[in-house]
């Protein structure tokens, strides 16, 4: 870490090693920190995990999405905090501690990129960067009041960043503003492929809706006042619990690839979660996986004719507020499921999206979202920010 406090938990403890970034560029003058699943030269990168980061190198090249930022005049200041493994949504690490969220002290930041979004929400860095297979950004930005996007799938390059499940695996952005993540995501993601036209067709996908609460509902409610909107529907034939376990099935065979092997051949421990998740993606076949993959074809090319070029869906990006730090194992469970049924949308179309700070519900913070089509991310920043910011 290059900062010389760091209050919230966010940063790795590593030996400080400058890192050389452009004198200017659109970036200039703005700090940035990145999750420790990115090599970052002159760093070993941990995955959260010490028996990981034991077994690290110190990286002799940095990531070339980290690269892009450093080049645009970004200045490094440090690796932040993951889940382990990044096989989580909370943000609590039994091993590093767990972040804390400066929006609510009391809640959880929200996971993998917990160190991430602490960071930013407690103002130490402009730019926060990281991955996002499962909610990764997403959930973080709405535990934390901050604007962050999930790119297209495939958009920014992961190489030399832990893979967990490289079909859903994403490089995503947290700011504090929409300003500075237009500026970030226009480095990041460059130019759009299909930008969104002047207008957009809002969609309102009641389905999704339905999964809210009353305090949480007045709060979308709420951000989408006064927006023209078509009633929509985007679960498949089988509704929200189909497709989280079609999500859940192809995450877990992914990572029965890439990381379940280190995990058994490790021997390390299996804390926070991680025991069952590992040993639900050992079980799982090739037939498992065949059969999500006929589940997510369909469920993608429906949901680019939803879209087509120019609609745009006004999504609750989780089902609620973050809970509390000390909240017992089976508020844990059920909140992953809950979340993952709204998460694994955009995640199982490959598509962006966009949190930003909506309100608070039992006083903590709760965003609204926008999924927009495959390739518009840059103007799908710029419509929010012209819609949202306040």
């Amino acid at each position: 870490m290059l900062l010389p406090k760091d209050p919230v938990n966010a940063f790795l403890p590593y030996p400080p090693v400058e890192v050389e970034s452009a004198a200017d560029g659109p970036l200039a003058g703005l700090t940035l920190g990145i999750k420790d699943l990115f090599d970052v030269k002159g760093y070993r990168t941990g995955c959260g995990c010490p028996l990981w980061l034991a077994q690290s190198e110190v990286a002799y090249e940095t990531a070339p999405a980290v690269q892009l930022l450093l080049d645009a005049g970004a200045r490094f200041v440090g690796k932040t905090h993951t889940d382990e493994l990044a096989w989580s949504l909370y943000g609590l690490n039994a091993h590093f501690g767990t972040p804390i969220n400066s929006a609510a002290p009391d809640r959880i930041p929200g996971g993998s990129s917990s160190g991430s979004a602490a960071a930013v929400a407690a103002g130490l860095i402009d730019i926060g960067i990281g991955s996002d297979t499962g909610g990764s950004i997403r959930a973080p930005a709405s535990f934390c009041g901050l604007w962050g996007i999930r790119p297209t799938h495939g958009r920014v390059s992961l190489e030399r960043c832990m893979p967990l499940a490289p079909s859903l695996d994403t490089c995503g952005i947290l700011t504090r503003d929409p300003e500075t993540l237009l500026k970030s995501a226009s480095v990041l993601v460059g130019e759009d492929r299909t930008p969104l036209p002047t207008s957009v067709r809002f969609l309102r996908p009641v389905d999704m809706i339905a999964r809210l609460g009353a305090e949480q509902r007045a709060v979308y409610e709420a951000a989408c006042e006064g927006i023209e909107t078509q009633d929509v529907t985007v679960y498949p034939v089988g509704g929200s619990d189909r497709l989280y376990e079609t999500f859940r099935i192809l995450q877990s065979h992914e990572a029965k690839r890439t990381v379940v092997p280190f995990i058994q051949a490790s021997g390390m421990p299996l804390l926070g979660g991680i025991a069952d998740r590992a040993a639900f993606a050992a079980r799982l076949t090739e037939a498992d996986e065949a059969a999500g993959n006929a589940v997510r074809g369909p469920f993608r090319a429906a949901m680019n004719a939803l879209l087509g070029t120019d609609g745009v869906l006004l999504v609750p990006p989780v089902h609620d507020a973050p809970f509390h730090r000390d909240a017992p194992p089976a508020v844990l469970e059920a909140f992953r499921h809950d979340a993952m049924k709204l998460l694994s949308v955009a995640g199982l179309a490959g598509l962006p999206q966009l949190v930003m700070p909506a309100g608070k519900v039992g006083g903590a913070p709760y965003g609204v979202s926008l999924i927009g089509p495959r390739g518009s991310d840059v103007s799908l920043v710029r419509l929010a920010g012209s819609m949202f910011a306040h």
